[in-house]
């Protein structure tokens, strides 16, 4: 599990912020098709934020985005590895910050916000026991996703945390199933 120190929840600089976001075009990021982020642009005519769900479907490796049950768009993931796996049931958005401050679930360390920080640039949290933290998250390791090997988060492309962090707020609806 990755766990987000609470300085970054505090600290003033983290903004806690939701707002729209065109998608990005696809056909020129070069990325094969497995590990390709779909966008239905028609849908987002009518996007709401407050009527988006995320459905993780940990057996496909995507987060799919609906909006009032209509399929948005979805994007590849990393999963949980063995013996962090990421948590199956129902959540919501428990936080949103940019810039996030890691500490390591094993030894402690603190890394800063930056190119070195394994959480990317965006965090999306929706899974808490109070002390750790599981949640969207970009990667500086971007060919890691679509595999299981984080400590139990969502690992997406830096652009993909991006977008969806600029879709969701506080209070949107995450289904992880199997």
């Amino acid at each position: 599990m990755i766990l987000l120190s609470l300085l970054s929840i505090l600290l003033p600089d983290h903004s806690m912020a939701a707002a729209t976001s065109p998608g990005v075009d696809v056909a020129k990021t070069g990325i094969s098709p497995k590990f390709a982020t779909a966008y239905h642009v028609s849908d987002w005519l009518q996007y709401s934020p407050s009527q988006l769900e995320l459905v993780i479907r940990l057996g496909e490796r995507r987060v799919y985005v609906y909006n009032n049950t209509q399929l948005v768009t979805s994007y590849p993931i990393a999963i949980g590895r063995n013996g962090w796996e990421t948590p199956i049931g129902h959540y919501q958005v428990i936080q949103m910050i940019e810039d996030p401050i890691w500490e390591h679930p094993l030894n402690g360390d603190i890394i800063p916000p930056g190119g070195d920080n394994p959480l990317g640039s965006h965090w999306i949290g929706f899974w808490t026991d109070g002390t750790n933290y599981i949640g969207f998250h970009g990667t500086p390791n971007e060919e890691t996703v679509g595999q299981a090997v984080s400590h139990g988060c969502v690992r997406m492309f830096n652009r993909d945390v991006l977008a969806l962090f600029n879709k969701v707020q506080l209070g949107t609806p995450v289904i992880v199933e199997p």
